[in-house]
């Protein structure tokens, strides 16, 4: 731009002093005398300085000229700067926008389908209480039948039990039912266990619903906190916030199904497992097995061979103690390692940070808590297991989805911090992860696909 803009003033001058020359070079007459010659002289003289004024102002214009455009050329530098600040500080701000909202999404799908499974939980529920409420007034008109017909010891049989599973331990009770009432008293026991395990179920599903809709209502409170403070610093941020969103549930979309894609992959992972513990279970059973069959043939064979040395000595009248060294079977001394007990304190690696939060399992979830024995929630539980090892973590979730380095599921190690929106849990390896998980279960282990992964994040290492 700076060079084209010289061209123009470069042009401009030569076409003034052509147009010049042309007025003084223009046919002048021929002088005849000296007189004239002098004046035609001093005439062309006086031209001259009048070309040469002309020629210093157009270059003192061209100077003004070139010193508004150099100024011109350093405003749009500056504005283009400026611009491309904003736009690093919009982009930034979108991408936060679009993690942050990214996390409500699946919050929130977690809380959708938390209620899909507690009311199908509730529906198991009221039909195994059913039954069993139906058994057990059946059973009851079997027991006043029995003692109205005169069966008093049988009837007593039933109601001195101080419980079912009291009556079902005793063996001698048991062989006095009729197989009727046998059968019925097995529906009756079943019922009961399956509508405790609904119940049991009903009431962890309800406690992670609340616990996920107070992480959603914290998630939100930040979000709010973030669109409000870019509000003030970009003009029509609206349209980044719109299209936030559609990124977000773009991407939230991508990371459930990736989610399920390695939910899938990790239960083909555990079955496969499952299978080889019980291949090698049955080749130990046969090994045991045959070295049980080997060492009873042994003391056989050493039995009949000591049977066979006293007959010997008895046909020959022999009355001297038997001198023969008793064959011992050889046994294998019992291989006692001790099993290393995690320390709660050590180098920070990975692996010890996972066995020391390992020991908190069983101990209370307090929302807003940070204590391992009295009670945390989700990112008071990885602040406080961190800070044991000298590592400052931040304390809300949504901060350390951030924090770290990021590490694919592929590549998680024992001590990661996986993030599932609103929630964050430690990484054990093997597909499970201990956290703090909500008020019904306190501090617990986890498949570490129970819910949508959004990112794993590596503080050590």
């Amino acid at each position: 731009m700076k060079r084209f803009s010289r061209n123009i003033l470069n042009r401009g001058i030569c076409g003034v002093l052509a147009v010049a020359m042309l007025t003084v070079t223009g046919a002048p007459a021929l002088a005849s005398t000296s007189e004239e010659l002098k004046k035609q002289q001093k005439e062309l003289e006086k031209q001259q300085k009048d070309l040469e004024k002309q020629q210093n102002a157009i270059e003192s214009q061209k100077k003004e000229s070139q010193s508004g455009l150099n100024n011109a050329n350093q405003n749009i530098s500056n504005i283009e700067g400026e611009q491309a600040e904003l736009q690093e500080g919009i982009d930034a701000a979108n991408e936060e926008l679009v993690g942050l909202l990214t996390s409500i999404d699946l919050i929130q799908a977690d809380i959708d389908d938390t209620q899909v499974r507690i009311e199908k939980t509730q529906q198991e529920y009221d039909e195994a209480k059913l039954q069993e409420e139906t058994l057990y007034d059946a059973m009851k008109k079997r027991v006043k039948f029995m003692y109205e017909k005169g069966e008093v010891s049988y009837a007593e049989l039933l109601l001195r039990a101080e419980s079912v599973g009291d009556m079902l331990n005793k063996a001698g009770y048991v062989e006095e039912l009729y197989d009727y009432d046998r059968k019925k008293l097995s529906d009756f026991i079943e019922a009961k266990n399956a509508a405790e395990q609904y119940g049991i179920e009903l009431e962890e599903a309800k406690s992670e619903l609340e616990t996920s809709q107070y992480e959603l209502k914290e998630e939100q409170a930040h979000v709010e906190q973030v669109i409000d403070t870019y509000k003030k610093q970009y003009a029509n941020f609206d349209v980044q916030l719109a299209k936030a969103r559609q990124d977000a549930a773009v991407y939230s979309a991508q990371l459930q199904q990736q989610t399920a894609q390695i939910r899938d992959l990790q239960a083909k992972i555990d079955a496969k497992e499952s299978e080889v513990k019980k291949a090698k279970k049955a080749a130990d059973e046969a090994t045991a097995k045959e070295a049980a069959e080997a060492k009873k043939k042994k003391e056989e064979e050493e039995a009949a061979k000591k049977a066979k040395e006293k007959e010997q000595l008895a046909s020959n009248n022999q009355n001297t103690e038997d001198n023969t060294d008793t064959a011992k079977v050889p046994t294998e001394p019992a291989s006692s390692q001790p099993k290393a007990v995690p320390a709660a304190t050590g180098s920070a690696t990975g692996q010890n940070i996972a066995n020391y939060a390992c020991q908190f399992v069983g101990n209370p979830y307090v929302a807003g808590g940070t204590s391992l024995t009295n009670g945390a929630d989700c990112s008071g539980f990885v602040y406080a297991v961190y800070k044991q090892f000298g590592i400052s973590v931040p304390r809300s979730s949504y901060s350390q989805a951030t924090y770290g380095r990021e590490v694919s599921y592929q590549n998680a190690s024992p001590g990661d911090v996986i993030y599932y929106g609103g929630h964050v849990a430690i990484y054990l390896g093997g597909g499970r992860i201990v956290h703090a998980s909500t008020a019904k279960t306190g501090i617990k282990y986890e498949n570490a696909t129970y819910r949508t992964i959004l990112t794993i994040r590596r503080f050590v290492g």
